[in-house]
């Protein structure tokens, strides 16, 4: 099989979805990789390391996307991509297509056989290709929240951890899964004053047991989720409803109720937000402030530690891309049901519940597409 890495386009998205060491195991199993020149730098991977490894360097993603049977990325295909995928090719990376219709219809139209990572599962209905980055989101939403908290961003001028005789920050998690569980590793570790809302008894439990007198738990419903904003100085959004659109559970009204100058970290961007006044931002231009509320929605936070990310990615994603190759989509889809959970989109029909259900698309059987 061709396989093609282009390089990723979003703004000051640094990471890439094949590594030098990715692309050497997939030339190693009789594949042909075509990496677009520079598409590593942001990790400190040359074109030199790319064609040691075995692959071909190719100038702009035009070849990559109109020859390669398979593309591998990291995030979503931005319109310029869309319009030059086609029929029948397969595009593994990131999708997060339910709160995106634009993004829907380009690859419904495209015909193009859309396997996206965030929804390939694992044992016990975990994520584990969204797990890695779930994990550095989590540990950088404490940073960018305490960035953001400085006055000079607009915050309350608060120190995560405080100083000796001055009480720390009033740390808020939503969501005690992947995201929000490193992140109170994050605000525990910094010394910050950690509460963590689940709606999950068994997931309390665990992060009670974890992290013992270092955080605080409680059941979120709506009554808890207010008291809590309405005492909180930093707020991490990490719900997450695996392949659907994030539950606005932070409305604006709430917003009224919080101290001037708090910070909400949108972890959950991706999947629309789970603040009612969140909207997508980039690195160049992070933050924005909404009734006093200082709001950071940046919808690829792990590309700013590219290298570690990237390498992290590559650790889960490589495995099935081998498969996939080996085997083609279908038949590792059918060896694999796990796998089979990320196919999305595919030549011209939405393959996944959560997609169909939220854009208003006919659900297609995945079992009648696998034959």
């Amino acid at each position: 099989m061709r396989i093609g890495c282009p390089r990723e386009i979003k703004n000051r998205e640094y990471r890439v979805g094949l590594t030098p060491e990715s692309a050497k195991e997939l030339v190693s199993h009789g594949h042909e990789v075509w990496i677009e020149s520079g598409a590593g730098l942001g990790i400190g991977a040359t074109d030199a390391e790319y064609t040691a490894s075995g692959a071909r360097i190719v100038d702009g993603p035009g070849p990559i996307l109109a020859e390669c049977d398979m593309v591998v990325k990291v995030k979503e295909p931005q319109a310029e991509e869309r319009a030059q995928l086609r029929e029948g090719q397969i595009l593994y990376t990131y999708l997060h297509l339910a709160p995106d219709p634009e993004q829907t219809a380009d690859l419904v139209k495209s015909g193009v056989v859309g396997i996206a990572y965030e929804t390939v599962t694992g044992a016990g209905g975990s994520l584990p290709l969204l797990k890695p980055m779930s994990q550095v989101a989590g540990r950088m939403s404490i940073h960018a929240g305490a960035n953001a908290l400085e006055k000079v961003h607009g915050g309350r001028g608060v120190l995560i951890g405080g100083v000796p005789g001055v009480m720390p920050a009033n740390v808020v998690i939503i969501g005690g899964g992947v995201v929000g569980f490193n992140a109170a590793q994050m605000s525990a570790g910094m010394g910050g004053q950690t509460t963590i809302l689940d709606r999950n008894p068994e997931v309390l439990e665990k992060v009670g047991t974890h992290f013992e007198s270092r955080a605080n738990t409680r059941f979120s419903n709506e009554a808890n989720l207010l008291d809590a904003v309405s005492k909180a100085d930093l707020v991490i959004g990490a719900v997450l409803i695996p392949g659907a659109a994030a539950p606005k559970l932070v409305t604006r009204a709430m917003l009224k109720e919080m101290k001037p100058g708090a910070v909400l970290v949108d972890v959950a961007i991706d999947q629309g937000g789970c603040f009612e006044t969140s909207r997508a931002t980039t690195h160049d231009d992070p933050t924005y402030i909404v009734d006093d509320i200082v709001h950071y929605c940046v919808a690829n936070m792990p590309g700013a530690v590219a290298r570690t990310s990237t390498y992290a990615l590559n650790n889960v994603t490589l495995p099935h891309a081998l498969r996939i190759a080996d085997m083609g989509w279908r038949e590792a889809m059918r060896a694999d049901p796990h796998l089979a959970q990320g196919l999305n989109v595919c030549h011209g029909k939405v393959t996944f519940p959560a997609v169909a259900q939220e854009l208003g698309y006919e659900l297609a059987d995945i079992g009648e597409i696998l034959g």
